[in-house]
């Protein structure tokens, strides 16, 4: 039997793409059994040079040269994760027994450490409490497919929580602590949770929301609680403390590609929406993350991101729990103590958004900095300016770089640390990974078609969005979209690659150099990130013009130099400066997540509507914060002072000069 062919065969058994590949793999079948002998590698390194003599022009083959080392690593990876991903579908694996499979292997080694109160839980320990959330679980008589909505910050029981609850089916429905009021109330809604468990920290916003509530929830708390005597809440920590520590006597009719939990996503219009999260999902996520970035068992992850996200509680969390690594986890993120932590706990591998890598550089040199054993960095949105001087003042020997949305079936990894890039696709085997850059109208970001009614894919340097092949027999291309149906067909675009097929379109702006590398430039649609979060437009347009009395408000982002993502800011159609801010701030905050509230206010006569009384915001948006003339006032959040201010032209400078802190 030959080993190699039936390999690539099972990875690219989804009809093997396009011809090109058929043609790929012929090439690749016969150098193996010319080498029979040599490792199967050798036998893909005569395939893909045959492929290059193939391939035409010199800068064709100088671009294969240059990045053949880079796919090779890549293909590696995916070859690997696809396998593990083959066995596990086909032993009907679950991410409950994926860990429990972990906790055999080094039972007292620590799993998870909590730098708020330095509790340190091992593996053994960690399980046992799954184990008592499953059981408590079924004393609620909660049954597969339920759903309980946790809304708490990260702590090492959030982990324990969900992952109890899949042991025996039910899912979580993992909310943004940083939500209130009506956007709360739609994520429970929308997920049909018929339970919540929040911690003592979100009393405030759960009282709130009480009344509203539907009748039959049922509430939960954990940590010590003052002034719950408007809520009916059960006391979780002395529940769990009776409850019984042994494997829960149920045996779990899920499977690898069945649902694990939801997390929400701002999206690109509209409230936040409900991803589901498979099994096979979170295992991917978290297995590309820990064989492409060299992580090994023995190390510390620091995770400082909140754990309702699929970045601190999949790439980084999924870690621990299905690869032996121990997590530390912080209840919010501190610039100040960030390095400190690191140095105490010996950490080696670090987690990041881009704002975390700016901020961090903003911080006074101090001796922790220089004494941390960190030699890995994971995240996305590192930008290039800030990229090398973190390496060099942090003394970071990789950044572990990539792009994805939780739901997305086109994430991107930048394996070999090219700065600035995202990730890349392959110029040697562009089908392998069937995602594309695809052209757009600038304006609406419709996708364009050529005369045959497909997309148009991009030329290297043109920007496009990407766009990823769905095939849900394919556990790397699936797309299980959200709780809401509707949401989940908005994503999906028809005759893409060829006609009749399906593929997701992400919302993001992107361009490819000729080497391949993707660079991210911009979120399209109704939605801008901010502090590392995605800030729905409509959501708080929404907020704001309730708030004004229904007055009409475009809320969108601007770019201010030096700073990443881009800051909220809102047009409002009032003349003159007819508005109570202090009164309206106060509203702002109570309503809004703080990455949400306007950080510039524009008030002008009218905002511009289409004959559709849609609000246009471009003209808005190119023009920016800089004062246009005298019949406008824009007014600035200063955050440290608590009020907004006039944008003054001096004001309007030390902006751009980034003499104000945002």
């Amino acid at each position: 039997m030959i080993f190699v062919p039936e390999v690539i065969v099972c990875i690219l058994r989804d009809k093997i793409m396009e011809r090109k590949i058929g043609v790929i793999l012929s090439f690749i079948g016969l150098g193996t059994v010319w080498l029979r002998s040599f490792p199967w590698l050798c036998s893909l390194l005569v395939g893909l040079g045959l492929c290059l003599v193939h391939m035409g022009s010199w800068k064709n083959i100088h671009i294969a040269l240059h990045t053949v080392k880079r796919d090779l690593m890549c293909l590696a990876v995916i070859i690997k994760v696809r396998i593990s991903m083959y066995h596990h579908r086909r032993n009907r694996r679950t991410i409950p027994a994926l860990f429990a499979q972990v906790v055999t292997q080094h039972p007292d080694k620590p799993a998870l450490i909590y730098e708020a109160t330095g509790e340190v839980w091992s593996f053994r320990e960690l399980q046992e409490r799954c184990h008592a959330v499953a059981h408590w679980a079924l004393a609620q008589g909660w049954t597969e497919g339920d759903v309980v909505a946790l809304y708490m910050e990260s702590q090492p029981l959030m982990a324990a929580l969900w992952l109890g609850f899949a042991i025996i089916g039910v899912e979580a429905a993992l909310i943004n602590y940083n939500l209130r009021q009506q956007s709360l109330l739609h994520c429970l809604s929308v997920s049909g949770a018929r339970a919540m468990v929040f911690g003592s920290e979100m009393t405030g916003a759960v009282t709130e929301v009480s009344s509203m509530l539907q009748p039959r929830m049922v509430l939960f708390s954990t940590g010590k609680q003052e002034d719950k005597d408007e809520l009916q809440v059960q006391s979780l920590d002395s529940l769990l403390a009776r409850s019984p520590t042994h494997p829960p006597p149920y045996k779990i009719r899920k499977e690898f590609n069945d649902r694990l939990f939801y997390i929400y996503t701002s999206g690109t219009t509209g409230m936040p929406k409900a991803a589901v999260v498979v099994h096979s999902r979170y295992y991917r996520i978290a297995a590309f993350g820990f064989h492409s970035f060299g992580l090994r068992p023995d190390d510390i992850i620091y995770n400082c991101l909140p754990l309702y996200h699929s970045a601190g509680n999949i790439m980084g969390l999924g870690q621990c729990l299905l690869f032996g690594l121990t997590a530390v986890i912080r209840r919010k993120f501190s610039a100040s103590h960030f390095w400190d932590d690191c140095v105490k706990h010996n950490c080696t591998v670090i987690q990041y958004i881009g704002e975390i890598c700016r901020y961090l550089l903003a911080q006074p040199v101090g001796k922790s900095e220089a004494r941390h054993r960190v030699r890995v960095a994971i995240g996305n949105g590192l930008r290039p300016s800030v990229w090398e001087e973190f390496v060099k003042r942090f003394r970071i020997q990789r950044i572990g770089e990539f792009y994805g949305a939780t739901e997305c079936n086109c994430s991107l990894l930048n394996i070999d640390g090219k700065v600035g890039a995202c990730g890349f696709n392959s110029r040697i085997l562009p089908n392998f990974y069937p995602i594309r850059l695809v052209r757009v109208q600038q304006d609406s970001k419709e996708l364009l078609r050529d005369s045959r009614g497909l997309c148009i894919p991009c030329e290297p340097g043109e920007p496009g969005m990407l766009v990823g092949h769905i095939n849900n027999t394919d556990p790397l291309r699936r797309f299980d979209g959200y709780a809401d149906q509707d949401a989940t067909k908005k994503k999906v675009a028809r005759n893409v690659f060829k006609m009749g097929d399906s593929a997701y379109v992400s919302g993001d702006i992107l361009v490819m150099d000729d080497y391949g590398y993707m660079y991210f430039m911009d979120r399209s649609g109704d939605t801008f990130r901010w502090r590392g979060e995605n800030v729905s437009t409509t959501e708080v347009e929404g907020v704001l013009s309730k708030l004004l009395g229904h007055t009409d408000v475009a809320v969108y982002g601007v770019s201010v130099p030096g700073v990443e993502g881009k800051a909220g800011m809102a047009a409002i159609a009032q003349e003159g400066n007819q508005l109570d801010l202090d009164a309206f701030l106060i509203g702002v905050q109570k309503a809004l997540p703080s990455y949400a509230r306007p950080v510039f206010l524009r008030f002008m006569p009218s905002v511009d509507t289409t004959g559709t009384f849609k609000i246009q915001k471009t003209r808005l948006q190119k023009e920016g914060y800089k004062p246009q003339n005298s019949s406008e006032k824009i007014y600035f959040l200063n955050s440290r002072a608590g009020h907004y201010q006039p944008v003054t032209d001096e004001l309007y400078d030390a902006i751009n000069e980034g003499k104000v802190s945002l």
